[in-house]
C-alpha cells in the first residue's frame, strides 16, 4: 500500500492555513487542498501494514489503504470511485471530521500518523474539478415513496442511496434552507456551503425532491412561516418514512442569571452568523463585537463560537471547560488505536482565546436585565471510592469573576427535539432518542425508521453518513424484500 519504504522517507504533511491575522476578517474557508504531488507523498507513507486499523477507526469504512495506493500512483479518478464507494460525501468529512482513523493509523505507534484526512479533501476537490463527479439516476423505478426528515448528512446520505435504488424520496426540512446542521451548525469558515449546494443539485438531478421550510409533527410546535405536515399525512402518502433529524436540544446551565439577556446557547449564535453570511436578515442578531465573550463548553462547537467571535470583531474570547486540562500527548502504547484524550487547539484557538480547564460557572450578574460578569470556581476530580465514579469537588477558596458581555452555552446537546419524536408516538430510550436497532432501524411505528442523530444522539458527521447509509438499505429491503446497496 502506497510505497514500501515511503513511511521511512516522508514526512507528515499538514494542510497549510492561511494567516490567522487574514483569516479572520473573512468567512471563507482557508485551508487549500494538497496539490497532486503533496498528496501522493503523503499517501506514500501508508504501509503495508497487514491489519487497517484505520478502517475500524472510520465510522464509514472507508477503504483508506486502497484510495492511498492508488493517490500514491496518481491514478486519481479511482481513488475517487473507491473513496465514494463508501462516503456519499467526503468534501464534508475531508473537513469536518476529527479523522478517527487517523489516531488508529498503525503508523501513528511511533511517528506521526499518516495524513488521512488531507488525502480524502484533495481525492474529493480533484474529482469535482475534473468533473468527475455527477449525478447517478437509477435505470429503472420502482414507485415507492419514502418520505426523509432532517437533511443533515444522516438524511442526505440515506436519501440518495434511496434515490439510486430507484425510490421516488421527498426531503423535509423544516429551515430555510437544505442542509440541517451542516448548513446552519457549522461556520462558513470550516464548511463553504457551496460544497452543500453542488451536492443537492447532483441528488436533485438523481430525482430527489427537497421541501424546505416544512415542518413535520404537531402544528402547534411548528415555528412560525412554515409548512407542517403531520405524521399522520406522511404515513398516508409515503411507504415508508425516515426521521434524521440532528440531535438539537441543547444542554443548559440552570444557574442564577441565566435569564439575563446577552446569555445565549451556542447554536442560536452559531446559525444566526450563517443565515447573515448566506443573505438573511436577522432582526436582533446576536453579536459578538466589541463585548467580553465567554464560551462555557470546550468542544467543536465552542471553538466554532470562538472563531465566529473573533470574525465579528470581539474585545475578548475566553473558552472554559469543566474537565481538567488534558496531556499535550497521549501515551500511545495505552491508547491505540482508540481515540486518545489529548489537547487540541483548534484554528480557531490559534487565532485569540483564553483558555482555561476544571472551572465550574456559579453565577451571572447583571445590571437591567443584563449580563455583566460571571462568577467561577476551580473545581478538582477525584475518584470515588464507594462507587469508582469520577467527581468533582470546589477547590476552595478558587473563587474568581470575569467581566461577561455575552455568554456563549456551548456544552453539547442532550437529545433530538422531543416534540417530533413525541408527534409519531415514538419509543425511547433511555437518553431520550427514537429506539431503533442497528440492523434494521426500524422505531416502534409501523413504516417509521429512525437513524443518525434521531437514533443514536448528538455524534460525528462520520457517523451520520454511515447510519444514513445503512439505514437506507435497510428500508430498500423493508420496501423490495431485497438490497444490493452497500451497508
Amino acid at each position: 500500500m502506497g510505497k514500501i519504504t515511503g513511511f521511512l522517507e516522508f514526512q507528515r504533511i499538514d494542510n497549510s492555513y492561511e494567516p490567522a491575522q487574514a483569516r479572520v476578517r473573512h468567512w471563507k474557508e482557508f485551508v487549500p487542498r494538497l496539490d497532486d504531488a503533496q498528496a501522493g507523498r503523503q499517501a506514500a507513507r501508508c504501509m503495508d501494514c497487514g491489519i487497517p486499523f484505520c478502517h475500524n477507526g472510520c465510522p464509514v469504512n472507508n477503504i483508506i489503504p486502497d484510495w492511498n495506493d492508488l493517490v500514491y500512483r496518481q491514478q486519481w479518478r479511482r481513488a475517487l470511485d473507491v473513496l465514494h464507494s463508501t462516503n456519499n460525501f467526503p468534501e464534508f468529512t475531508g473537513r469536518i471530521c476529527p479523522a478517527p482513523c487517523e489516531a488508529a493509523c498503525t503508523l501513528n505507534i511511533n511517528d506521526d500518523a499518516v495524513g488521512i484526512k488531507s488525502i480524502e479533501h484533495a481525492i474529493i476537490d480533484h474529482g469535482w474539478e475534473q468533473g468527475w463527479v455527477v449525478p447517478l439516476p437509477p435505470l429503472r423505478r420502482t414507485g415507492r415513496r419514502v418520505a426523509v426528515v432532517g437533511s443533515g448528512p444522516a438524511g442526505l446520505a440515506c436519501a440518495q442511496q434511496l434515490a439510486r435504488a430507484g425510490h421516488e424520496v421527498t426531503v423535509f426540512e423544516k429551515s430555510n434552507r437544505v442542509g440541517g446542521l451542516l448548513r446552519y451548525g457549522i461556520p462558513d469558515f470550516k464548511l463553504d456551503k457551496n460544497l452543500i449546494d453542488r451536492r443537492i443539485a447532483q441528488m436533485e438531478a438523481e430525482g430527489v425532491e427537497f421541501q424546505a421550510s416544512t415542518y413535520v409533527g404537531k402544528a402547534e410546535d411548528a415555528p412560525e412561516g412554515v409548512t407542517v405536515r403531520t405524521p399522520q399525512s406522511l404515513q398516508a402518502d409515503y411507504d415508508a418514512i425516515v426521521l434524521t433529524g440532528g440531535a438539537e436540544t441543547p444542554r443548559d446551565l440552570p444557574i442564577p442569571g441565566r435569564e439575563l439577556r446577552g446569555v445565549h446557547f451556542a447554536m442560536d449564535f452559531l446559525r444566526q452568523q450563517n443565515m447573515v453570511n448566506a443573505g438573511d436578515r436577522v432582526a436582533r442578531q446576536i453579536s459578538a463585537k466589541d463585548k467580553h465573550v465567554i464560551v462555557i463548553g470546550g468542544g467543536d462547537t465552542g471553538s466554532d463560537c470562538v472563531g465566529t467571535s473573533n470574525r465579528q470583531g470581539a474585545a475578548s474570547v475566553t473558552q472554559f471547560e469543566l474537565m481538567p486540562r488534558p496531556p499535550e500527548s497521549e501515551d500511545k502504547s495505552l491508547t491505540w488505536p482508540y481515540w486518545p484524550a489529548r489537547l487540541r487547539t483548534s484554528s480557531s484557538h490559534e487565532e485569540g482565546c483564553e483558555r482555561d480547564w476544571a472551572v465550574a460557572t456559579k453565577t451571572l450578574e447583571g445590571r437591567n436585565g443584563k449580563v455583566e460578569k460571571l462568577i467561577a470556581a476551580r473545581v478538582e476530580w477525584y475518584r470515588d471510592k464507594a462507587t469508582g465514579q469520577m467527581k468533582m469537588r470546589e477547590v476552595e477558596g478558587s473563587e474568581f469573576e470575569l467581566k461577561a458581555d455575552l455568554v456563549l452555552l456551548a456544552m453539547g446537546f442532550v437529545s433530538p427535539v422531543r416534540t417530533v419524536l413525541e408527534a409519531f408516538g415514538l419509543d425511547l430510550d433511555a437518553r431520550g432518542n427514537a429506539r431503533a436497532g442497528t440492523h434494521d432501524y426500524r422505531s416502534s411505528i409501523d413504516k417509521v425508521f429512525a437513524a443518525g442523530d434521531m437514533r443514536r444522539g448528538q455524534s460525528l458527521v462520520v457517523w451520520a453518513i454511515r447510519e444514513g447509509r445503512q439505514c437506507a438499505r435497510a428500508v430498500d429491503e423493508f420496501l423490495m424484500g431485497e438490497s444490493r446497496l452497500p451497508r
